[in-house]
């Protein structure tokens, strides 16, 4: 039976590219001179530094920039709580979101069993297989979840025949 998995995660290539050019925007920016302006990676989050609220927002901005010409979904990206770092500086911790939550994977199994469509759908683990009789109704059942699904960036793979 045709199958496909339906998964939520950015392309850490993508993102890792989009890093690295905002880096270094930062670093040639003008109004960025002699400030600990910086972006840094770790696993599944990103850590922003800057000396003061706008220019934290400015780092912010610049990174969001790269993601999106580099093709990355930012609401892969989840905003955390600004601290105080020695001094005036901040920084702030931004989770990439990988896999997909409980509730939307229960509200995309609703959306799939409503609509009536001959597939069926399981949760497994952080993604939800959807297997079928025909291509067709997997095909039908994305677009679907296309155009219902905003609250988070949706992938298929494992697409088998």
């Amino acid at each position: 039976m045709p199958s496909l998995d339906i998964v939520c995660e950015p392309d850490m290539v993508e993102v890792k590219n989009a890093l690295e050019q905002a880096n270094k925007e930062i670093t040639t920016r003008f109004d960025f001179k002699g400030s600990d302006a910086r972006i840094e990676h770790k696993e599944q989050e990103l850590t922003l530094f800057a000396d003061d609220d706008f220019k934290l927002a400015q780092v912010k901005d610049v990174l969001l920039g790269k993601l999106a010409k580099r093709q990355v979904d930012v609401r892969f990206l989840k905003d955390g709580k600004k601290d105080k770092i020695s001094g005036d500086k901040l920084k702030q911790i931004i989770e990439i979101q990988k896999g997909i939550q409980g509730d939307l994977a229960k509200k995309i199994v609703r959306i799939i069993k409503d609509s009536k469509l001959k597939v069926q759908a399981s949760i497994q683990g952080d993604a939800v297989r959807v297997t079928g009789a025909k291509r067709d109704d997997l095909q039908a059942t994305m677009a679907l979840l296309r155009k219902d699904v905003t609250e988070a960036p949706l992938n298929f793979n494992n697409f088998r025949d």
